[in-house]
């Protein structure tokens, strides 16, 4: 092994550890801050409780158009099958045979009013 090449190699072997010693150092110091931070709220709160914090408020999100007009759709759908299956559909029978019969009837009305009836 050469000057050059140990001296390398020893420099990087140093810096790694160095390097590595001072990153497990400041995440055991930012450890214990926070741990310390919490026993300090905590002894805190014992002696001077907090007020309750409110419920958190509902957040909605905001859909686009193409969600919104699906949504809309599905309402229109549902409430449409919802009233036809409350629909009283003898009724609905009885006001079609009524209407059509109407119709037949003013229609042959019209009819002899415009035929006049047969010489005898």
């Amino acid at each position: 092994m050469g000057f050059t090449t140990g001296l390398l190699g020893g420099f990087t072997l140093t810096t790694t550890l160095l390097y590595l010693s001072l990153s497990l150092h400041a995440r055991n110091r930012v450890h214990q801050a926070a741990l310390l931070h919490q026993q300090s709220l905590i002894l805190t709160n014992l002696v001077d409780p907090q007020p309750a914090l409110p419920p958190p408020a509902s957040r909605e999100v905001r859909v686009g158009i193409w969600e919104t007009a699906k949504d809309k759709w599905n309402a229109r759908l549902e409430s449409e099958v919802r009233r036809l299956q409350h629909m009283d559909w003898n009724e609905v029978r009885e006001r079609m045979e009524e209407g059509v019969s109407s119709v037949y009837r003013r229609a042959f009305e019209k009819g002899r009013e415009v035929i006049p009836d047969p010489p005898k």
